[in-house]
């Protein structure tokens, strides 16, 4: 694997400590830090540690969620292109839905076991949590999706302890707060401020029926829309991170800006009319489905639709600490003449170059008034 023989050296070179760490379930966790075999129960996670390993970061990952092939085949692809041997790493289900395989988690002999905050109410009502306990495996809860506002910093910072990384953690901290204030803190010299009314939805044309309208609430998607100066329909109604708009709500409020979440799902979806942006994505086909999502009741009779201000957003961007560029991105769609010098992309490519072990590749919007990204 590569980065094995850094990882060897890890081992018997990097002194372990024993600390004492909160995660964002508000557990104390005692462990030997860094550790030294982490399972990564959210693969998507490795989003954040690849930020913060670079070159080393699957160097203590002895397992992983499948989530990262299934539901982002697109990085998943980049990080195996870089990282070969990882397509070998043992793979586990979701502990909500109860398939994650705990005996084999355990025959890895990991110290750690990160999971997303969802997971936490089923895992210690099943008692998932009290077996892995037993087995000396300690939990550790992030989240960078129910409430990032909230728990993202918390949640970098301790995947900067696991992984022994806690100078990077901060770099990455800083780096993200300031890309945000590049648009904050420009739409706070607007006197009286004119927000878009904006409708996002939640992963439109991946299962069912293709029916509207899941939404965001107060969070994630829709902190970011309020964050890029814009004001979502949905506040004030939806108090939850997701939540449905009534069709009927959606025509009344009259957006003046659509955005659809997409990503590349061909593995999940039973109807195939997601929208495919994300790494290196076909931007024609992109369009093309975005174009034809337009056409479901009641879009067509909607302001967005007719002035053509619809876009797509990676929907993956909701669990990582990237929003900086959705917000920089919805800024530009809100307020072109304000931001008509900030360059998303440009961002996001200097971010790879900064942060990550793999290259950039464009895809990640696609608009239907204009070209592509």
């Amino acid at each position: 694997m590569a980065g094995a023989v850094s990882a060897l050296f890890l081992f018997f070179a990097t002194p372990a400590a024993s600390a004492d760490l909160v995660d964002v379930a508000g557990r104390t966790v005692h462990l030997d830090l860094p550790a030294r075999r982490v399972i990564v129960g959210e693969a998507r996670q490795i989003h954040v540690i690849a930020a913060l390993k670079g070159e080393h970061t699957f160097d203590t990952v002895v397992g992983w969620r499948d989530d990262f092939l299934t539901k982002d085949p697109d990085s998943y692809a980049a990080y195996v292109e870089r990282f070969p041997d990882i397509a070998k790493l043992p793979r586990f289900g979701y502990v909500p839905q109860g398939d994650f395989d705990l005996e084999t988690a355990i025959t890895l002999q990991p110290d750690v076991l990160t999971l997303n905050l969802e997971s936490a109410k089923v895992a210690k009502e099943s008692g998932f949590e009290a077996k892995a306990a037993a087995a000396n495996i300690q939990i550790v809860y992030l989240d960078f999706r129910l409430d990032p506002d909230r728990n993202t910093e918390k949640s970098i910072r301790l995947l900067g302890e696991i992984f022994g990384a806690k100078d990077k953690a901060q770099e990455l901290i800083d780096y993200r707060r300031a890309e945000i204030a590049r648009v904050t803190d420009r739409l706070a010299t607007v006197k009286d401020l004119k927000r878009p009314k904006v409708f996002i939805e939640r992963a439109p044309g991946i299962s069912g029926e293709n029916q509207c309208c899941r939404t965001f609430g107060p969070y994630n998607f829709g902190s970011m829309v309020t964050l890029a100066g814009g004001q979502s329909i949905a506040e004030g109604i939806i108090k939850t991170t997701f939540g449905d708009l009534n069709p009927e709500q959606l025509v009344v409020s009259d957006p003046d800006q659509v955005i659809v979440t997409g990503s590349n799902w061909a593995a999940e979806s039973d109807i195939h009319k997601f929208v495919p942006v994300g790494r290196g994505a076909d931007q024609v086909l992109a369009r093309q489905r975005l174009a034809e999502l337009m056409t479901r009741t009641p879009f067509p009779e909607l302001k967005a639709v007719k002035t053509g201000q619809v876009h797509a957003v990676w929907h993956q961007f909701y669990g990582a600490p990237y929003e900086f560029i959705p917000i920089q991105q919805f800024a530009k769609w809100f307020h072109p003449e304000l931001f008509a010098d900030l360059d998303p992309e440009q961002t996001f490519r200097d971010f790879h170059s900064r942060f990550l072990p793999v290259s950039y590749k464009p895809g990640y919007f696609v608009s239907l008034d204009k070209e592509p990204n």
